[in-house]
């Protein structure tokens, strides 16, 4: 199944400043130095020697908003730091940002638009005893394909124009876009009693992560669940998981006959995690478990879809979503139980007396049976004498009953007589098969015993005569 259309996904690069990482404070080439060994990746600035500030967590007394180190907006010069990024008009985009003053009351800017005209959006103002936290949206005007995400430096106390505005925990990204892609291993056509493999696939298309993530996929009708069969198998917390519920992240319910899985940074057995996107995690996170077809499902198609919850935390308030995985389907192979019954009308007959064998072959389903045959051949000891099937034709040569089609439920008979040849003990079988898988093959044959007499003489235990 190929990814759904989605709108190009929005997502800052190095949004808390983590790369590279510094020793208490460094000053470095902006990502437009491509010649520098050592710059900071995604953030360009307007400054005219192209560097940009950053600070480790504690140093000076300033512990970091997020993550280990933060920026400062103020280099060696007053300017605007900002990030272009391709965007899809119409699109709503989230923002949020840690701010803080230096020496006291700092001031920055927001703004937002086309490289070359983007406007103010909103004015921030901190002291420097804690960080402020700040969130809001923006919607991609008509034709506006490039955005510029920019802040850009306002004021700051002391007047040192090196000085001022820091900077940490930003986003600015299209919300988190949860894809499921399913399949089944085998692909099938399946037979009845063939274990399934469903393999379910989560990646994150959006920009920012997708919280809180269960998914739940229940089991499809006409199968039985495999105890132990559910993985992670790529992702956060890969490994086998349990099937009990309460001590891991995914378990199967009983009650509602579904697996649930519990997934990304931080799951436990009672919540979901965190998928970050596929910038960051290009595979997502895969899973899988195992059924088993039962009986009723022959000749059926075998139906399933996915689905997870998870929550857009970029707002003020969380935003609860779903995604559905694509209709997986099965095709099972009809099958059909046949079920053989023998009789014969005597157990003891003497030389030369008819034995009247019955046979009996049902088919209990669930599908039609097509190309029954019975082989029922006589052993040495039966001479053959006639036939008389309810359905079909009997071969004496090669002892083969062909009954042909056999409906569900339906039944067939054969009346078979011999004469018996020689005295001892004849034992004869009858063997059903067909062209579908038979559920049950322990039911597929029987056989009956019946001692030969010579002259009426005793055969303990059915032996030849003295």
């Amino acid at each position: 199944m190929s990814t759904p259309s989605v709108p190009l996904r929005v997502a800052l690069a190095n949004g808390s400043f983590e790369q590279p990482g510094v020793t208490n404070y460094e000053i470095l080439p902006d990502s437009s130095q491509t010649q520098a060994p050592k710059r900071v990746p995604g953030w360009r600035t307007t400054a005219s020697d192209h560097m940009i500030e950053l600070w480790h967590t504690g140093f000076n007394g300033v512990p970091s908003a997020e993550g280990l180190q933060f920026a400062e907006l103020n280099a060696n010069e007053v300017a605007t730091l900002y990030q272009d990024l391709p965007t899809t008009p119409g699109t709503k985009l989230y923002w949020r940002l840690y701010h803080r003053g230096r020496q006291g009351q700092d001031t920055m800017a927001l703004d937002i638009g086309a490289p070359g005209s983007a406007v103010e959006q909103r004015k921030f103002t901190d002291g420097n005893t804690a960080w402020g936290y700040y969130t809001g949206t923006y919607t991609v005007p008509a034709g506006q394909n490039l955005t510029r995400f920019a802040f850009r430096s306002v004021s700051a106390a002391g007047g040192n124009r090196s000085i001022g505005n820091f900077l940490d925990g930003v986003f600015f990204g299209t919300a988190p876009l949860v894809v499921l892609t399913k399949s089944a291993i085998p692909a099938g056509p399946l037979e009845v009693g063939d274990v399934i493999t469903y393999r379910i696939t989560a990646r994150n298309e959006g920009g920012g992560a997708a919280d809180a993530l269960v998914l739940t996929d229940g089991i499809p009708a006409g199968t039985t669940y495999l105890p132990g069969s559910l993985r992670v198998l790529t992702g956060p917390n890969s490994g086998p998981k349990t099937d009990r519920g309460g001590d891991d992240q995914a378990s199967y319910d009983a009650a509602t006959d579904s697996v649930v899985f519990r997934l990304g940074d931080g799951a436990t057995a009672t919540q979901g995690g965190s998928l970050l996107n596929t910038e960051t995690v290009p595979a997502g996170t895969t899973v899988e478990y195992r059924v088993t077809i039962d009986r009723s499902a022959g000749g059926t198609r075998l139906v399933n879809t996915a689905t997870a919850q998870y929550e857009n935390r970029l707002g003020p308030t969380a935003e609860h979503l779903t995604a559905r995985s694509n209709e997986e389907v099965t095709e099972v192979r009809p099958a059909a139980d046949l079920a053989v019954v023998k009789a014969a009308d005597a157990t003891t007959v003497s030389v030369g007396q008819t034995v009247t064998y019955r046979v009996t072959v049902r088919n209990t389903g669930p599908n039609a049976a097509t190309g029954t045959v019975v082989a029922d051949a006589l052993p040495d000891g039966l001479a053959f004498l006639s036939a008389e099937p309810s359905t079909g034709a009997y071969d004496p040569v090669t002892g083969r009953w062909t009954v042909g089609g056999l409906a569900a439920n339906a039944v067939a008979t054969l009346a078979l007589r011999a004469k018996a040849t020689r005295a001892g003990s004849v034992t004869n079988t009858a063997t059903a098969t067909a062209n579908e898988r038979d559920p049950d093959p322990s039911n597929n044959a029987d056989s009956v015993t019946v001692c030969v007499e010579r002259a009426r003489l005793c055969c303990d235990p059915c032996s030849p005569a003295r």
